[in-house]
């Protein structure tokens, strides 16, 4: 049996704000305890805010309805071919292993050796400090968690840039447009990623507005450039997963269905690099066109 209560957008926010900024869900149930809110319609707010999050659901609207079933994520079918090997502009593609959910797959002979070594001198005079993307205000930030040096190359800026975006494109079976430009990040020694989603959350204006504009990112490609003397492993904690990075193999998973909805198993990170250095390329896709804010405001 349901039953409906008031559930004000303020208190939604506020539980949206603290779970976006890394407060632990038990920790949030009990200030609002501290409130004077009922255990189990406390446990019930929070649990709706965390999966509207997670799952890129709509959040409830003042009214919460309690006792229904919790949402689960069904995946779509692969955008990959089938097959064990296919051809991507021209390339035949590898495929090494494969997962169904969330639909993961390791690739071999996506980036030969010359296309890693001038990938690498083409960014290396534009290495900056990398950035993530706050979640409560959508504003990039430098991170201490991920001490790495990143730059981005614009869409088809070089022949080298455009081969390779027109040979991810018939690899992810979406056009060129749809990918934001190639993301370039190198990780000294002790550098990392903590775990995190590629997907964009609702937690601030900045990515409901992308995601109004170019719809949400469905699918990333990370492409290793080099051998790691020593970790630098992409993992995935709720999967017991990890890919070593060696050059010219690539990782690739989706994390989005045609309704809409994300998988919370996309869950990734990077682990510390011991020894050497690692040097990756990502691409980003995402259901359409990929409009930058810049390219809005430039108009405006």
């Amino acid at each position: 049996m349901s039953l409906t209560v008031d559930f004000s957008n303020e208190v939604r926010d506020w539980i949206a704000h603290n779970l976006a900024r890394g407060c632990a869900p038990d920790a949030i149930v009990e200030q609002l305890l501290a409130h004077g809110i009922a255990p189990e319609l406390a446990s019930a707010m929070v649990r709706a805010v965390s999966n509207a999050l997670v799952h890129g659901m709509k959040m409830p609207e003042g009214r919460l309805t309690l006792g229904q079933t919790e949402p689960e994520y069904v995946p779509a079918p692969s955008r990959l071919p089938a097959s064990a090997e296919f051809d991507a502009d021209g390339r035949r593609i590898r495929v090494l292993a494969r997962m169904q959910r969330p639909v993961v797959a390791v690739l071999g002979n996506v980036l030969d050796a010359d296309e890693c070594d001038a990938l690498i001198e083409e960014a290396r005079p534009r290495l900056r400090a990398s950035t993530v993307v706050d979640p409560l205000t959508g504003e990039d930030r430098v991170a201490d968690h991920r001490s790495s040096e990143g730059m981005f190359f614009g869409l088809g800026e070089s022949p080298l840039i455009e081969r390779i975006e027109r040979r991810i494109a018939a690899l992810t079976g979406k056009p060129v447009e749809n990918g934001e430009g190639l993301q370039l990040l190198r990780y000294p020694v002790g550098a990392e990623s903590t775990p995190h989603f590629d997907y964009l959350m609702p937690t601030n204006a900045a990515n409901r507005a992308s995601v109004a504009r170019s719809g949400q990112r469905i699918s990333t490609l990370i492409m290793y450039l080099n051998d790691v003397a020593d970790g630098g492993e992409t993992y995935f904690p709720h999967l017991g997963l990890s890919v070593v990075p060696q050059r010219g193999l690539a990782l690739y998973f989706e994390y989005a269905n045609d309704a809409g909805h994300t998988d919370p198993l996309s869950l990734h990170g990077g682990a510390p690099v011991v020894a050497g250095e690692k040097w990756i390329v990502t691409k980003w896709t995402r259901e359409r066109r990929f409009v930058p804010a810049a390219q809005v405001a430039a108009y405006a």
